[in-house]
């Protein structure tokens, strides 16, 4: 492979739904196909056809309330494997060792905020804790804006050093869509998993602004600005589409990026190739092959 050349890889599908496809009934191969079609030509579409396929096999579920599962996810997916919409940048980073010197680095810093959304995909199974996503240091305050599950402890939203536990549940090896919501007003935050809103609160460090001109790092918490990393908070696993917004997104909004029918890119952060880079190893890998 020449230097410069990009690697190319294809998010894997998953192995029960190959076996699936060997099955002489015709049942089971409508989502197996239909997972194939979505995962050569959309591949983020695929990543949530997958979530929601998974959310049908319930414990006391009978096979017929199964497959009429399926049909109806199915037929909301359809439309989005032919439409034009295409993530503005179709790549993910990948951390998959627990080290201080494997991370990403955002090239554009944050402005003053009263409010933001922090939105991601990311896959990890690393345990105990799935480390670091991200971290927002400046001068005078490392823990600006962090997200961290250290240890047995639950995953954290840091801001202004002050802490809020919250109720995601995403260290299974499967890819989830995560979203962080927070003004200044009263501290108030959100946080939302695949979609889903699951905790809300409040008094998380209010009235203060977010500071300007900070460091953003994927994958590490920073205990200087831009370094001094701890191998026991890195994140391991990978991650993508880390957007940023200046303000808090609409629940409907939230929604419609994880399932990924909109194309809403951070107005502060947008997921943009040239504006990450990558350190010690870690790697920035194509979500599926072009032509």
């Amino acid at each position: 492979m020449e230097e410069g050349e990009k690697r190319r890889e294809r998010i894997p599908i998953p192995e029960k739904y190959i076996r699936g496809m060997h099955k002489s009934t015709i049942v089971p191969t409508v989502p197996v196909l239909l997972s194939l079609f979505i995962h050569t030509y959309f591949p983020y579409s695929y990543l949530c056809l997958h979530l929601y396929l998974s959310s049908c096999n319930r414990p006391k579920t009978s096979r017929l309330g199964t497959t009429l599962c399926h049909m109806q996810i199915i037929f909301t997916f359809w439309p989005l494997g032919t439409s034009a919409f295409k993530a503005p940048d179709e790549f993910k980073v990948s951390l998959p060792l627990r080290t201080n010197y494997l991370y990403g680095k955002i090239k554009k810093t944050l402005p003053e905020l009263y409010a933001f959304t922090v939105c991601l995909w990311l896959k990890s199974g690393a345990s105990p804790g799935i480390g670091t996503p991200f971290s927002y240091a400046v001068p005078g305050q490392t823990n600006e804006v962090v997200l961290i599950e250290w240890g047995n402890n639950p995953i954290e939203l840091l801001i202004n050093d002050k802490v809020a536990q919250l109720p995601l549940f995403i260290s299974d090896g499967k890819w989830h869509h995560i979203c962080i919501t927070w003004t200044t007003r009263d501290g108030m935050w959100e946080a939302f998993q695949d979609g889903e809103k699951l905790g809300t609160g409040e008094n998380l460090a209010p009235w203060h602004p977010i500071k300007p001109g900070g460091v953003l790092i994927l994958g590490q918490e920073q205990d200087t600005v831009g370094g001094r990393f701890d191998a026991t908070q890195a994140f391991v696993g990978e991650m993508s589409q880390f957007n940023i917004w200046d303000r808090v997104l609409k629940p409907d909004d939230i929604m419609k990026i994880a399932n990924c029918s909109i194309n809403m890119p951070g107005n502060i952060i947008p997921w943009v190739d040239n504006n990450v880079d990558v350190f010690g190893g870690a790697t920035k890998w194509p979500v599926c092959s072009k032509a």
